[in-house]
C-alpha cells in the first residue's frame, strides 16, 4: 500500500466497515497487527508513520482538532519477518471534544484491543494518576467483550469472572509517553522505563471505595495485559518546530528523541507477534478482514462482541471458501483427463488420486477449526461425487467409441450377409474367418477404454444368432459337425462374458484401491492439521498459564494474599483446558471416519449405477 486507507468509518457516532477493508482480502500471509490508541492530539500518527518506515502517511496536525476519524490502516511488508505483513492501525483520538460521546470512544478502544496483536497506548507528559484514569476504557472491557456465548459456558466458567480469560487473547501492551521532561527516578533512584510503568501501576492496600477506585484501572491493566512495555520520549524539537514535526528532517530532531524512536520501532518489529484468535489460530490478512466485519456488525447491531462467536463465523467463511478452492483444484486437474476420454481405469484413477490429494492439501491451507471434519467431509463428498460422474462419463465415452468402431468394422460383413455370400456350401467357415478378422482388428485398436470387452460381448450375442442361421444353411457340414460348431459358438460367448466380468472386476478393484490410498492420504493430512491446531491451542494456554502464575506470584510478594488466592480458580480452569486440549481421543471416530464413510457411500452408489449399464 502506498498510503493508509480508512478501515472503519465513524460517522455521527456510527461505526461501519469502509471499502478499504477489501484490501485485506488480497493478503494471504499471516499478519502482525499493531494498533495505537490514546487521547487526541498526542502524536499517535507520527509513531505509526515511523513504523511504516515513512515520514508521512497517517495524518498529523498541529491544532486541537483530531485528524484521524475512525480507524485507518496501512499494510506494509514486515521489515524483519519475511512472508508476513505488518498491519498498522491508527485510531481516532479518544476524548475528542467534537464527539462528546464517551461510549463511541469505548467501542473504538474495544475494536483496537480485539483486532491487534500489539496495542500501543500513547499519552503525553507523565504516567500519573490522571494519565491512568484517562485509560478508564480498560475498566469497561468486561462490559464490551465476551469470550464465550452464555450457552457455551461451563459450570466453572459461569462461577469465574469471564474477564479473567482475556489474558489468553488480548494483545501485548506498550505505553508510550511523549514529551517526557522529568528524570527517570523513584525516591532518588534511577529506574528503567518498565520500572517506571510498573511503579505507576502499583496497587494500594485497603478496602475503602477511594482505594478501590484507584486500584481498578491498574488492576485491569495488570490483569488483561501482563506483557507490558514502556517507552518515554523526550521532546522531539524546539517548541517552535513542534507544529511542523511531519516535515522536519532528522537533522532538525533532537538525537535522544531519534534514539528512543529507533529503539521503539526495533522492539515492535521484534516482539510483536502474529495476530491469533481463540484457539491459537494464526490470522491472515483475509481473515482479519472477516474479523473487522464481524466485530463492527456486532457493535452496530447493539450486540456485545463475542470472541468465540467471531471465530465461529470466521471459520465458517474460511472453511466454505476452502471447500470451494479445493474443489476448483480438483475440477481443473480432472478437466485435462476428461479431454482425453475414453481412458483406462488406471489412468483416470491415478489422476483422481493425484488431484484429490492436491484438493485436500489446498483445503488444509485455508481451513481451520473444522470441528469433526464437517467441511472436509463436504469436500470429500463433492470430490467423490464428481469422480463417480467422471467414471460414468468415461465408461459412456468408451462404450460409444467401441460401438462405433465395431459398427464400422462390421459394415463389410453385414453387406456380405445381405448379398448372400455365406449361403453357399462352406459359407459358415468363410463367415467365421471374416468375423475373427473383425475381432482381431477390434482388439488391436488402441484407447478403447474399459467398456471394450463388455461391448464386444454384446456384439457377439447379436452375431451368434446370425452365425447359427448361416450354420444351418451350410450343406457342406454334417449334422454332427453343426452341433460341434454350435457348442463352439456357445463356448466363445461364455469366454467373452467371463472376459467382460473380469474387466469390470479389475475396474472395481482399481477404483477401490485408489480410494483407499486417497483416504489414507486424507487421514494423514487431517492428523497433521489436527496436531498443528492442538499445538497452537496448547501454546496459547501455556502462555496464559505462565502469565497468571507470574501475576499470582507478584501479588503474593507484594502482600496481596487475598487477591492472589482468588486467582486459584482461574489457574485451575486454565489447567483443565490445557488437559482437555492435550487429549486426542475420539479423533479417529469423530473426525476421520465420517469422511471415509462419505467417500465409500458415493462410490457404492457409483457401482450400483454402473451395474445397470
Amino acid at each position: 500500500m502506498e498510503e493508509p486507507v480508512c478501515l472503519v468509518e465513524n460517522v455521527n457516532g456510527s461505526l461501519s466497515v469502509s471499502d478499504g477493508a477489501q484490501y485485506l482480502s488480497k493478503i494471504t500471509e499471516p499478519v502482525v497487527v499493531v494498533c495505537v490508541v490514546g487521547l487526541y492530539r498526542t502524536g499517535k500518527s507520527y509513531l505509526m508513520n515511523r513504523l511504516a518506515g515513512k515520514d508521512t502517511g497517517f495524518a498529523l496536525g498541529s491544532t486541537i482538532e483530531s485528524k484521524t476519524k475512525g480507524i485507518w490502516m496501512w499494510c506494509v511488508p514486515h521489515p524483519s519477518k519475511p512472508g508476513h505483513t505488518l498491519v498498522l492501525l491508527d485510531t481516532e483520538g479518544l476524548g475528542d471534544v467534537d464527539k462528546g460521546d464517551s461510549k463511541n470512544d469505548a467501542w473504538v478502544f474495544c475494536l483496537a484491543v480485539l483486532l491487534s496483536s500489539t496495542l500501543i497506548y500513547n499519552s503525553r507528559g507523565t504516567i500519573d494518576n490522571t494519565a491512568v484514569e484517562n485509560l478508564h476504557f480498560v475498566t469497561e472491557l468486561a462490559e464490551h467483550i465476551k469470550v464465550k456465548s452464555p450457552s457455551a459456558a461451563t459450570e466453572d466458567e459461569e462461577v469465574m469472572d469471564e474477564s479473567s480469560q482475556f489474558v489468553q487473547f488480548f494483545p501485548k501492551f506498550i505505553w508510550t509517553v511523549r514529551d517526557f521532561i522529568l528524570e527517570l527516578e523513584i525516591e532518588n533512584k534511577k529506574v528503567t522505563e518498565d520500572q517506571y510503568l510498573d511503579f505507576a501501576l502499583q496497587l494500594k492496600k485497603g478496602a475503602a471505595k477511594k482505594i478501590s477506585d484507584y486500584n481498578l484501572p491498574r488492576e485491569c491493566i495488570r490483569t488483561y495485559f501482563p506483557t507490558r512495555k514502556c517507552f518515554v520520549f523526550p521532546l522531539p524539537a524546539t517548541q517552535d518546530k513542534m507544529s511542523r514535526l511531519e516535515s522536519l528532517n532528522e537533522s532538525e530532531l533532537w538525537p535522544h528523541f531519534l534514539k528512543v524512536t529507533r529503539r521503539f520501532c526495533d522492539y515492535v518489529f521484534k516482539e510483536s507477534e502474529v495476530k491469533t484468535v481463540k484457539g491459537g489460530h494464526r490470522v491472515t490478512g483475509r481473515m482479519l478482514g472477516h474479523l473487522v466485519r464481524v466485530y463492527v456488525d456486532m457493535i452496530s447491531g447493539n450486540s456485545v462482541p463475542c470472541l468465540e462467536n467471531a471465530v465461529v463465523v470466521m471459520s465458517q467463511i474460511e472453511n466454505q471458501a476452502a471447500v470451494q478452492q479445493g474443489m476448483e483444484v480438483y475440477e481443473r486437474g480432472m478437466e485435462q483427463v476428461k479431454s482425453k476420454f475414453p481412458v483406462s481405469v488406471d489412468e483416470i484413477s491415478a489422476e483422481h488420486q493425484k488431484f484429490s490429494n492436491l484438493a485436500t492439501t489446498e483445503f488444509m491451507k485455508r481451513s481451520f477449526k473444522d470441528q469433526h471434519g464437517e467441511y472436509l467431509k463436504t469436500l470429500a463428498g463433492s470430490v467423490e461425487k464428481r469422480y463417480a460422474e467422471l467414471l460414468m462419463e468415461n465408461l459412456k465415452s468408451s462404450e460409444t467409441k467401441c460401438r462405433v468402431l465395431l459398427s464400422q468394422l462390421y459394415s463389410g460383413l453385414s453387406e456380405a450377409v445381405q448379398r448372400g455370400d455365406y449361403t453357399t456350401p462352406g459359407g459358415y467357415s468363410l463367415y467365421c474367418t471374416h468375423r475373427e478378422n473383425i475381432i482381431r482388428e477390434y482388439n488391436t485398436h488402441p484407447n478403447k477404454g474399459d467398456k471394450a470387452e463388455d461391448v464386444l460381448e454384446g456384439f457377439l450375442k447379436q452375431w451368434n444368432v446370425e452365425a447359427n442361421a448361416i450354420l444351418q444353411t451350410d450343406n457342406k457340414l454334417t449334422e454332427n459337425e453343426r452341433k460341434i460348431e454350435e457348442e463352439r459358438e456357445r463356448a466363445a460367448l461364455i469366454e467373452q462374458k467371463q472376459k467382460a466380468a473380469e474387466e469390470k472386476q479389475r475396474e472395481m478393484d482399481r477404483v477401490m484401491k485408489v480410494e483407499k490410498e486417497s483416504n489414507q492420504e486424507r487421514m494423514q493430512q487431517m492428523e497433521r492439521k489436527f496436531q498443528v491446531e492442538r499445538r497452537q491451542q496448547q501454546e496459547e494456554l501455556e502462555k496464559a498459564m505462565e502469565r497468571k502464575l507470574s501475576e499470582q506470584k507478584e501479588l503474593f510478594q507484594k502482600g496481596f494474599k487475598e487477591k492472589a488466592e482468588l486467582m486459584e480458580l482461574e489457574i485451575r480452569q486454565l489447567n483443565n483446558e490445557k488437559q482437555k486440549s492435550s487429549e486426542s481421543g475420539g479423533f479417529l471416530k469423530d473426525y476421520i471416519m465420517p469422511v471415509i464413510n462419505t467417500a465409500s457411500t458415493v462410490l457404492s452408489t457409483f457401482f450400483q449405477i454402473k451395474a445397470l449399464i
